[in-house]
């Protein structure tokens, strides 16, 4: 495809939020259906758990409860006194699992919140647990919150990791549009059309693929 001399300059500036405001799903996700995961996970290891560790999943228990109500979530992120919130169970209780799902709690509710920073490092802290769903929704979160403060390079990277996590219909066609995306943003339009054309050949029922047609006619006009 010949190059078009009259847009190439222009490239893709994406509106403030679009990355993250866009496309909630995912941080919808981290702060309702991880409790699920939390408790079926707990709920296997519990024979295995240290005291420390059981002690720290027993105090998470309020936060998690806080984490999906909008007015309360300042709460669950620093408590009230009466209970421990995230961001003390990740500090207090750092090298436990309730630690490590603390920091992914964290990172969802302060992009909520538009604290991209302090969403970048708590999600940074997270390690996988081996989940097929959460650990790319984690790897991906981080992706959103660097899209936010505008680090294209590094958002790449991580919503490249998180595409290729867990091949599955969900996070895979949602982290490749967002990578198309910073892709666009650096004006890697190349990159952008081949992370679309996945979406449309691998994933054609995703909901992503059904508004596809238009991001790969906006970057190939740019080849």
């Amino acid at each position: 495809m010949s190059k078009n001399t009259n847009n190439t300059n222009q490239g893709f500036k994406p509106s403030k939020g679009s990355f993250f405001q866009d496309n909630q799903k995912s941080v919808v996700f981290i702060l309702g259906g991880i409790v699920v995961l939390i408790l079926l996970y707990f709920g296997y290891q519990k024979l295995y758990l240290d005291p420390r560790a059981e002690e720290a999943s027993n105090r998470m228990y309020k936060a998690e409860q806080l984490a999906t109500i909008d007015s309360l979530q300042s709460k669950a992120i620093m408590g009230d006194g009466a209970f421990l919130g995230f961001k003390q169970i990740a500090d207090e209780y750092s090298n436990t699992k309730s630690a490590n799902i603390a920091n992914a709690y964290l990172g969802g509710l302060y992009l909520r919140q538009g604290k991209f920073d302090e969403a970048a490092k708590a999600l940074e802290k997270y390690a996988p647990t081996g989940s097929q769903i959460l650990d790319p929704l984690v790897i991906g979160l981080t992706g959103d919150a660097f899209s936010e403060l505008k680090d294209y390079k590094k958002a790449a990277d991580y919503y490249k990791q998180a595409s290729e996590k867990s091949s599955n219909s969900y996070t895979t066609p949602l982290f490749l549009k967002k990578l198309g995306l910073v892709y666009e943003a650096q004006n890697d339009y190349k990159s952008a059309e081949n992370a679309y054309k996945k979406i449309k050949t691998d994933f054609p029922e995703s909901q992503e693929a059904s508004t596809i047609d238009g991001l790969l006619g906006r970057v190939q006009a740019h080849l």
